[in-house]
């Protein structure tokens, strides 16, 4: 039994799952912050399978993280990454999504979208997730996780997103209120000052 929330399978339910993982940013720390802490997961709860962890930026395809959970990966993961990674870039959903939508039928998918020979280049298997960034039209950044089952590579990369964004949110800056002086209540200082008024001389009034 997966220790990860089942991922949803409903397609409207996916897209609001994958909506609500917004992004106010996502910086190269960031994507350092959301790989490490996937791998981190990945040991802990997957200790006897080794995955691949992939974040690549969409614009630049520069690679941002990319680390195994632990030995014993092959470079077949790498071609699943790759894979899924063309599947979220082109059409902008996650693989899942796609597996869902088409009922994990990769003949159908490439009949529908007429992609004849080159359908081996994409993978409607979970796994990849796309990052978006508010403000920022279309995907920013894909994070793709390759070693599980499908549907566990999904919903760990899900999992790690609803942590970063979390740790992302503005923390309230509570200030201390000073209590209200009641009109005529006079503090300590001004007390003393007072009485010490009270104690100096007079001068005499001028002439």
């Amino acid at each position: 039994m997966s220790p990860l929330p089942e991922a949803p399978r409903d397609l409207a339910e996916i897209e609001k799952v994958e909506a609500s993982l917004e992004l106010p940013r996502f910086t190269s720390d960031d994507a350092y912050t959301l790989g490490t802490s996937i791998r981190a997961q990945l040991r802990k709860d997957f200790p006897e399978r080794p995955a691949v962890v992939n974040i690549t930026h969409v614009n630049s395809n520069q690679l941002l993280f990319h680390a195994t959970s632990q030995p014993g990966t092959l470079p077949d993961n790498d071609s699943w990454v790759a894979r899924k990674r063309k599947t979220v870039l082109r059409w902008g959903k996650s693989s899942w999504y796609q597996h869902n939508k088409f009922g994990g039928d990769e003949a159908k998918f490439g009949q529908v979208f007429q992609l004849g020979d080159s359908v081996g280049e994409y993978a409607i298997h979970g796994g990849g997730v796309p990052i978006k960034v508010k403000g920022v039209e279309g995907v920013v950044a894909i994070c793709i996780v390759s070693g599980l089952h499908q549907w566990d590579d999904h919903q760990i990369v899900v999992e790690g997103l609803k942590t970063l964004k979390e740790s992302m949110a503005p923390r309230a800056n509570k200030k201390k209120k000073m209590p209200l002086r009641k009109k005529g209540a006079e503090t300590g200082a001004e007390k003393v000052a007072e009485k010490e008024a009270e104690k100096a001389p007079e001068h005499e009034a001028e002439q």
